[in-house]
């Protein structure tokens, strides 16, 4: 989804030897030298077509559920949390695909619902996510996260900026992104739903988004008090260096997608060059957030990105993609994370944000038997074949949901 061309090294350990120097492309123009729109739609720009899509059945969101379901098992995946559950733009609500599931032994995983936050609304809204997550909540799915989206992204110039974008030429722009929920009346919102036992899922992709979500939580934590609520930012692709020792202090996780933290032509052509040196230095620094000790939690945003945990740590460790041209630089090494690091955050620290824990993501007497069965032990091999690693089984409390032999 996102993804320097600096050749020299910021004291950070910064992204290095950068591929050879391409022309910045800029965002996707949406609309054409003469004023006709090119058909790029942004944000809530695609509800414009999406409106006219015929709705799907209830069967075809059940069997799309219980598709996506078995693709998430076969790579290992036992729980998530759905970071959207209610009607947002193109997409109606999933919530009686996971009735549905549940009502008939179906739904194999354990779900977390994040429940969307309309930020054309405001605080009017929370008593029905309160009535929502009473009556949502069933078998093995429970609706107690609220999302709220408080940028977009960086390749779109959308991500919220604590300064301007810069222009092809390198100056700076006239557009520092979006805050999709004004600042103040964010951090009364997220006080109330903490205030009622709600996580608080923010998509925070730029540095003022990140810096916004954390003045929340931490408005929160003063009016309440510490609860264990685990409100968690999503993305974190652009982190201002003071904001990382924030996430410990306020007891906010960070919510990794390390696949994307690759050189790459999203990277490469549509973000390095808008940002400049000094903030391309800080994206996705999970070697920053582990070394000040915050919680690291890790998912995939499928279906944005492939949902591959064993890529995505592959990433993590080496700071390549898997299937990177020979020869590409490793993005901000400085950032990588170890493999014991990278792993937990996909099992420990995911069990921890969906406040599983106490039952799953690690092996111990007492826990539920989530196990996922590899064809060779990631820790034996170079850090550059953890990718080649695949799913031989996949178990939920003891049953298998997946084998490799049958799929």
């Amino acid at each position: 989804m996102r993804l320097t061309r600096d050749g020299v090294t910021p004291a950070r350990g910064g992204p290095g030897p950068a591929p050879p120097a391409r022309r910045a492309a800029g965002p996707p123009p949406v609309r054409k030298s003469s004023g006709n729109p090119t058909g790029m739609l942004q944000e809530g720009a695609a509800h414009l077509v999406g409106r006219l899509l015929p709705a799907p059945t209830p069967d075809e969101q059940l069997a799309a559920l219980l598709r996506a379901q078995a693709v998430l098992h076969s790579y290992g995946v036992t729980a998530w949390q759905d970071a959207i559950v209610g009607t947002y733009a193109n997409m109606i609500d999933p919530t009686p695909a996971y009735h549905a599931a549940a009502d008939r032994g179906l739904l194999t995983a354990r779900v977390v619902g994040a429940l969307w936050w309309d930020r054309g609304r405001g605080a009017e809204q929370i008593p029905e996510l309160v009535a929502r997550r009473a009556e949502s909540s069933r078998g093995r799915f429970r609706a107690t996260s609220v999302k709220v989206m408080q940028d977009g992204i960086a390749e779109n110039h959308t991500a919220a900026l604590l300064g301007p974008y810069l222009t092809r030429c390198g100056c700076a722009s006239d557009n520092s992104g979006i805050s999709f929920v004004e600042p103040a009346e964010l951090r009364k919102y997220v006080t109330e739903l903490d205030a009622l036992d709600f996580q608080v899922h923010f998509h925070a992709l730029g540095d003022r988004a990140v810096r916004e979500a954390l003045d929340a939580v931490e408005a929160a934590r003063a009016a309440n008090g510490w609860r264990d609520t685990r409100h968690h930012l999503a993305h974190l692709q652009v982190v201002h260096p003071e904001d990382v020792p924030r996430f410990r202090a306020l007891g906010a996780s960070a919510n990794l997608q390390a696949l994307w933290a690759a050189h790459e032509p999203q990277m490469d052509d549509l973000t390095i060059p808008f940002l400049g040196p000094e903030r391309a230095s800080w994206q996705y620094p999970f070697g920053d957030l582990l070394r000040a000790g915050a919680t690291l939690a890790a998912g995939s945003d499928w279906p944005v990105s492939s949902p591959d945990p064993l890529a995505a740590i592959h990433v993590a460790v080496n700071r390549i993609a898997p299937d990177a041209p020979e020869g590409t630089p490793a993005f901000l090494p400085g950032q990588r994370l170890d493999l014991g690091a990278a792993l937990a955050a996909y099992t420990a620290g995911s069990a921890h944000a969906n406040h599983l824990d106490d039952v799953t993501g690690s092996i111990a007497v007492g826990r539920l038997a989530d196990l996922v069965v590899l064809d060779r032990d990631p820790f034996a091999g170079p850090p550059e074949e953890i990718a080649a690693a695949r799913v031989l089984q996949t178990f939920v409390e003891g049953r298998r949901v997946y084998a490799a032999d049958d799929a």
